[in-house]
């Protein structure tokens, strides 16, 4: 897997061994001299990762670190600070102004490139979905913009061999997080699908934490779900395994309490970051099958959903009704009321259609003052009693609107018909309903017929 890689450090060797480690690896690399050319560049190329030296002059990589993180074109960008200090406080200084990870020179080439391997994974599924998300935008079926994330506790998972060492490590979390011990969350399979981010340690020996990572991958629900490895000191190999296998961070014992909430924060932020892109996208999807004004199902779903149906029932599957409802005399509203009373009178109506129809049927904006409603397995008899329970609603109480100066009696007509098998099809089935809602309009209104079939011998 290769990635693109800027290479952030005031030192030209420094520069020039990371470059040649990296592109040896065939990672594309460019290289930047401190941290106001580190926002240039990675703003102009928008780099999959960003080694990011700590101390340079004119701007020191902690205070590129805060920009880059407070950037929303590089928010989601991973960084690893690349620095010759071993001091605690500088470790947290950079956790906290948001780096991913860290890097202590002399650089060990296997946790160099496990790292950068390990977050690009996270850089590549946030490019997917900034990327349908911007598709959105264009097409103009996501129009809101991104509001801030809330950072409300995180729900943590602790695995520990030892009981005692997961009731401390918990403990360090209490208080900022909520924090829970295998018994406590009642087992691996409930705890596992329903928190934040898990702390496992991977190095004990009646405990196979290595290949409970692999296993947290391979499923579906879990596959995403942070996980934070605790490692021995003197243990790289496993470390790098760790790595390899799926663990999102790398965090060393001794434990530091501080170390463990900052990286905790990180990895939940870049989850809630995660969670935000795909509900908007979920979102997204919802408004291109959804009419704007009333809610309901749009034409387009409306066909796909048809077609399927009427597709099923023709190869020996149960039948398909329709209702094709119209209000009626709705053009009088819009002339004598205006437009905006109309628009009430249809979100109305439609309120009420959504409230009487059953789980499995599909309502639909069919056009202008029509609605269609799919009933999937349901006769021919059954759908006039559906259909009848929906005008009787509508008809049933007054619709009160203009800010409640006005209350209008409304009525529905409609038409109702079947499919018959083998050889019926989606036109033919809304034909009927529509010939059928015709005759209803004739008939003097305020009434469900049945369309023209060839039911009684059905």
């Amino acid at each position: 897997m290769s990635a693109r890689v800027l290479v952030v450090d005031d030192v030209e060797v420094n520069r020039k061994l990371l470059h040649a480690k990296l592109a040896h690896e065939y990672f594309e690399v460019t290289e930047a001299v401190d941290g106001f050319d580190a926002l240039e560049k990675a703003r102009a190329t928008e780099p999959d990762i960003i080694l990011l030296d700590a101390m340079m002059p004119r701007m020191d990589g902690f205070e590129a670190c805060r920009e880059l993180k407070f950037d929303p074109r590089t928010e989601h960008i991973p960084i690893v600070m690349v620095t010759a200090l071993h001091e605690r406080e500088d470790r947290l200084r950079g956790l906290k102004a948001g780096a991913d990870d860290f890097l202590t020179k002399p650089i060990h080439d296997l946790q160099l490139l496990s790292r950068v391997r390990a977050l690009t994974k996270f850089k590549f599924v946030a490019d997917e979905l900034r990327k349908r998300e911007a598709s959105g935008r264009r097409i103009g079926i996501i129009d809101v913009n991104p509001t801030g994330r809330p950072q409300t506790p995180a729900r943590v998972l602790v695995l520990h061999e030892d009981d005692r060492q997961a009731k401390r490590i918990c403990k360090y979390l209490e208080g900022v997080h909520n924090p829970m011990t295998l018994a406590e969350a009642g087992g691996l399979g409930t705890g596992a699908a329903t928190v934040d981010i898990m702390v496992i340690s991977v190095g004990g020996k009646h405990f196979d934490g290595l290949k409970l990572c692999a296993r947290l991958r391979s499923l579906e629900t879990t596959r995403d779900l942070p996980i934070l490895a605790i490692i021995d000191s003197d243990d790289d190999s496993r470390a790098i395994k760790a790595l390899e296998l799926g663990a999102s961070d790398i965090l060393i014992k001794p434990l530091d309490p501080e170390e463990l909430l900052a990286r905790v924060r990180t990895q939940v932020r870049k989850k809630r970051y995660l969670d935000a892109l795909r509900s908007r996208l979920d979102q997204s999807m919802e408004l291109a099958v959804t009419d704007q004004l009333t809610g309901l199902h749009n034409r387009r779903y409306l066909q796909t959903q048809l077609d399927q149906f009427v597709s099923r029932a023709n190869m020996g599957g149960g039948s398909v009704s329709i209702l094709l409802g119209d209000l009626d005399r709705f053009k009088r509203v819009n002339d004598f009321y205006g437009h905006d009373v109309g628009d009430e009178v249809l979100r109305e109506f439609s309120r009420r259609l959504r409230d009487n129809v059953r789980p499995a049927d599909i309502a639909c904006r069919y056009g202008g003052e029509e609605f269609l409603v799919i009933m999937p397995n349901t006769s021919h008899e059954t759908a006039k009693v559906v259909a009848e329970r929906i005008r009787a609603r509508v008809e049933g109480e007054p619709f009160i609107v203009n800010k409640g100066y006005d209350s209008l009696d409304i009525t529905m007509s409609g038409g109702v018909s079947t499919t018959f098998p083998p050889d019926d099809d989606p036109d033919q089935l809304i034909k009927r309903a529509d010939e059928a809602l015709y005759r209803a309009k004739e008939a003097g209104r305020n009434q469900i017929l049945s369309g023209e079939s060839k039911l009684e011998n059905y």
